[in-house]
């Protein structure tokens, strides 16, 4: 495994619409471990492809209850609101108010190639849309309704 730079706010590449997964090999696996390696070296919860330069469908998430990866994952159903801080590992000091669904379900595929239906409510909902929206070269800025100096934030 290795660290991989993390693409900061202002590269081209986050604003690029990322291409599906098809071959479930060794280089997707490198790539998977690299990513949450990165994720964890850098204290974040989620990391997608295209913040590590790489324009696929690829997506790891981690809230503290273990490793999630997701291959060209798609969000089926939403439920609820919540309004809460965000942040990006690609926009360090960056803070600003997203209202995003409370609970969401996802398909994806796993690093096997093999379908997967997850659930997540709360922040690893948070996470499944915030991972999924950088797949589509969307930015959590994009959909603040208020950014947030960070010395206000306790």
């Amino acid at each position: 495994m290795a660290l991989r730079n993390i693409v900061k706010f202002g590269d081209e590449v986050l604003r690029k619409k990322c291409r599906e997964v098809t071959s479930f090999d060794d280089k997707l696996w490198v790539l998977l471990d690299d990513m949450y390696e990165t994720m964890t070296n850098a204290k974040g919860v989620g990391l997608a492809a295209p913040q590590v330069g790489i324009l696929r469908r690829v997506v790891v998430i981690d809230i503290g209850e273990g490793r999630i990866e997701l291959i060209n994952p798609v969000i089926t159903a939403m439920k609820g609101k919540k309004r809460e801080l965000e942040g990006c590992l690609s926009a360090p000091g960056e803070w600003g108010y997203v209202t995003r669904p409370q609970k969401v379900k996802v398909t994806a595929q796993n690093r096997y190639g093999k379908e997967i239906k997850l659930e997540g409510e709360d922040l690893l909902a948070k996470a499944f849309c915030h991972e999924i929206d950088h797949l589509n070269g969307i930015i959590f800025t994009d959909l603040a309704d208020e950014m947030v100096d960070p010395s206000e934030i306790e």
